[in-house]
């Protein structure tokens, strides 16, 4: 009697569980949205699904699916077949109404609270409805927040409650200070520098190196500024003249060769028999630097090639790449991935048996965008895209600014002059060949020591999930120092005569055989980095970590429960390295942090090993990792 008892109970909960499905799959169907757009996301629908309905679930499973344009039948059968088998006992029916919040999708209130289990540890409760940082809760989580009173606070907004920090004060070199003296705001600054260091990098490619990692890195940055419409981002609009001289010369040495191409194919026609005797003339290779964004991933890899590996691509609406190549499947951000670690670029077309290949890349890339047009382009923490940005967070305006107060100046007409000083300066480096930045055994030493110490950092914060973005903010700042360095060396008044030490100076790379060097054959140039910018540009390293994980939090979570990345990470940066549970819940009530969210920060990074009690009476200590 019992097991009938127990059977019949089973069998109406999962009644229950499929009504709702239905019920949901209706208003979803009706919107027509697609609430699954990543492959996570559509592998966790699936255990969803498969964990509370069972094979009864399946139809609906693929009613959900087809709303999207890369739906495959088959391929929709195998996933959910899969999902029978292995049963995530930790995803649940609520995750489906999760996934269809974060698509838009509004239900009445009665069907979220109908819904029989939201997550594990939630039976018969009404679904989350928070609009920032949404995660799935597992068991583990569960447990880590069985002592606190009430769930981790999420904030609303994309907006962080501590504020994020802009960069120190520096004396960069002059065209750089020449270029931010033209911004309002220390946001404006700060992206102004950003832009530069991006578009200058980009048009010194392969010219200007450093050694990092085993290979030799190109200032070749990827940047991508994040505000809220009318923040006062546009001013990037800007940057982009800083390299149209460059572009608008290869694109007039590219009609030229047309015009000759076509003069030549008319002779070469008019031959006759005699054609047989010569060769066709060769179309010319339709070259550019500036790359457009409204392109797709084949496109603007063949762009690249025949750019012999260069390009730069600058957008001031992130959303016209992430809709004009959302079709490619995965091309741009293949394509991205490898530019930034300089890889060889291929594609093969059936088309008249095409194969073409650059063996080394350098790809720039500058987007700003909103934080809604975060997540079409960088879906994931997991694809590798995220952790080789460069991102930076501007405020929204929060004071109508004066917009008649300002100087009767033409900043286009400013930038464009900045651009044209700017081709002359490059010319000039790219005759003398390739300059490669040494940083001194001290300067090594500290860059190790302050990378060392802010994994660590990381670590408490974040886990794993910023570790990857550690340790390419590494790579990009590295590549960053050989650009100020450049750019710092390039104001001397000859700075190739490298026996003068007055000023910075190139100097032969220590390769260079001293006959060479007499015979004034150098093909090749070391670069140092003076301390003080060598200070500076280590200063960028915090802030630029700060926003990387307040942008973190507007993708979905990969490996804790609930995020408020920035503010936690400043919270625990404030205890220092000892701290006591008294010091926590006052530093809590400093920062408007709830006191039982701190403390499930607390436990969760106790459990991790992150943190340590020391004495078992309430005092705590990082856990330290040395370089």
């Amino acid at each position: 009697m019992e097991l009938q008892i127990l059977n019949y109970y089973l069998s109406s909960e999962k009644m229950n569980n499929i009504e709702s499905l239905c019920r949901l799959t209706e208003v979803v169907e009706t919107a027509g949205t697609d609430i699954a757009p990543t492959y996570a996301e559509y592998v966790q629908l699936a255990f969803a699904i498969a964990t509370d309905c069972g094979e009864a679930g399946r139809e609906f499973f693929h009613r959900l699916c087809r709303l999207s344009a890369k739906y495959q039948h088959e391929h929709a059968e195998r996933i959910f077949s899969n999902a029978l088998i292995k049963q995530h006992g930790d995803i649940h029916l609520g995750t489906v109404f999760h996934l269809s919040e974060m698509a838009g999708i509004e239900f009445p209130k009665e069907k979220q609270i109908n819904n029989h289990m939201g997550t594990v540890g939630t039976v018969n409760s009404a679904l989350p409805s928070h609009t920032h940082a949404h995660t799935y809760p597992n068991k583990a989580n569960e447990e880590e927040t069985e002592d606190a009173c009430e769930p981790e606070e999420l904030l609303k907004g994309s907006e962080p409650r501590q504020p994020l920090p802009t960069f120190p004060m520096a004396d960069w070199p002059l065209l750089l200070q020449r270029i931010m003296s033209y911004g309002s705001t220390d946001a404006q600054y700060d992206v102004l520098l950003l832009g530069s260091l991006t578009a200058l990098g980009a048009s010194m490619e392969r010219y200007v190196r450093c050694p990092y990692a085993g290979k030799f890195q190109s200032p070749c940055l990827q940047t991508f500024i994040i505000a809220p419409p009318a923040s006062g981002k546009g001013i990037l609009s800007h940057i982009r003249l800083l390299i149209e001289p460059i572009h608008d010369q290869i694109r007039q040495q590219t009609e030229e060769q047309m015009k000759a191409y076509l003069r030549e194919k008319v002779t070469y026609e008019m031959m006759g028999k005699e054609r047989a005797k010569v060769d066709p003339p060769q179309k010319p290779l339709n070259k550019m630097f500036l790359i457009s964004g409204n392109n797709t991933g084949t496109g603007i890899l063949q762009n690249i090639m025949d750019a012999d590996g260069t390009g730069f691509i600058c957008e001031t609406e992130a959303d016209t790449i992430s809709t004009a190549i959302g079709s490619d499947y995965g091309n741009w951000s293949h394509t991205l991935r490898q530019a930034f670690d300089h890889d060889r670029l291929a594609y093969n077309r059936r088309t008249n048996q095409e194969y073409r290949e650059v063996k080394k890349s350098f790809l720039s890339v500058l987007l700003s965008g909103t934080p809604a047009q975060v997540k079409p382009l960088i879906p994931s923490s997991e694809n590798g895209l995220f952790s080789r940005q460069l991102f930076y967070y501007m405020y929204g305006i929060r004071t109508w600014i004066n917009q008649f107060d300002q100087d009767e100046r033409d900043l286009e007409a400013i930038f464009t002059d900045i651009g044209l000083e700017w081709q002359k300066n490059l010319e000039f480096l790219k005759e003398h060949g390739i300059h490669t930045l040494r940083l001194t055994d001290e300067q090594k030493q500290e860059f190790n020591q302050h990378f060392s110490n802010l994994f660590n950092r990381s670590d408490i914060a974040n886990g794993s999930e910023m570790s990857s973005s550690v340790a390419r903010l590494a790579v990009n700042i590295c590549r960053i120092m050989a650009e100020v360095a450049t750019l710092r060396t390039l104001e001397s008044s000859q700075p190739y005569q490298w026996q003068n030490v007055n000023e910075p100076s190139f100097t032969p790379d220590i390769e260079i055989p001293d006959d060479n060097i007499q015979d004034n054959i150098i093909p090749r140039w070391d670069i140092t980095i003076t301390p003080e910018d060598f200070k500076a540009v280590m200063g960028l390293v915090t802030p630029l970590y700060r926003h990387a994980t307040h942008i973190l939090s507007f993708l979905p979570s990969t490996e804790v429960s609930h995020r408020a990345n920035a503010d936690r990470d400043a919270f625990f940066e404030s205890l220092g390295n000892e701290f006591t549970r008294a010091q926590i819940l006052k530093q809590a009530e400093e920062m408007e942090i709830k006191p039982n969210t701190a403390l499930t920060w607390l436990k969760r990074l106790v459990k991790r090993k992150a943190i340590t009690n020391v004495d078992g009476n309430g005092t705590y200590a990082r856990v330290c990792v040395c370089a």
